[in-house]
């Protein structure tokens, strides 16, 4: 995959002020580590950042980050938000190797219709919206899609039964469900049938003898 680049400015202040200060230039406060590297406190443009994510792998873009003239190779480890704007408020970059495993959130996608589940009257419905995989980045995947085309009304996924691609593991507990089916039909209920020595309803005809 193609990695994205971007800049990255060296030496903002620390604080609320100063982070405050930095959001209203439209600038987003972070910070970078690593393995055998000290934490770099930085900032990065706001539209650069939205530019840089913007390809299909979303927030698991491999960024090309330049800082103070160097080039490391880094993911989003977190990205902080505003509770109620939801813009991003703080950032965490993680320098990685291309050749060394990481534990990554990859979102998943449903593909197909499963006509047996819709003939019933439910509803196909993802549990989660993503699992965590351990991988290298050069194979760490967009997304993970699941065939849902053969599910019946009674049928659910679990994440032991998901096919990963080539070089990626789930991690997690595998009786996780993922993928369920909700029911939208309800079923007329039985009509009850008399007690014994009940008297017969009102109009009804008497039972033969």
């Amino acid at each position: 995959m193609a990695n994205a680049s971007l800049s990255a400015e060296l030496g903002r202040a620390t604080g609320s002020a100063a982070s405050r200060r930095l959001r209203s230039d439209d600038k987003i406060p972070g910070v970078l580590y690593g393995h055998g590297m000290a934490p770099i406190s930085l900032s990065v443009a706001r539209r650069d950042l939205r530019s840089a994510l913007s390809g299909p792998a979303g927030v698991n873009t491999i960024i090309d980050l330049n800082v103070g003239g160097a080039t490391y190779p880094t993911i989003v480890k977190e990205l902080q938000r505003h509770p109620v704007r939801r813009t991003v408020s703080h950032i965490d970059f993680q320098q990685i190797s291309m050749t060394e495993e990481i534990v990554v959130s990859v979102p998943i996608n449903l593909s197909g219709t499963a006509k047996a589940v819709v003939a019933d009257g439910g509803l196909v419905d993802a549990a989660v919206d993503s699992i965590e995989v351990r991988t290298t980045p050069a194979s760490m995947p967009n997304e993970i899609v699941i065939d849902i085309t053969n599910m019946t009304v009674n049928d659910v996924i679990h994440l032991r039964d998901i096919t990963m691609p080539a070089g990626v593991t789930a991690v997690g507990d595998p009786d996780l469900v993922v993928v369920t089916v909700l029911t939208t039909r309800a079923e007329a209920p039985a009509a009850a049938a008399p007690a014994e020595g009940a008297a017969p309803a009102a109009g009804a005809a008497p039972a033969a003898s």
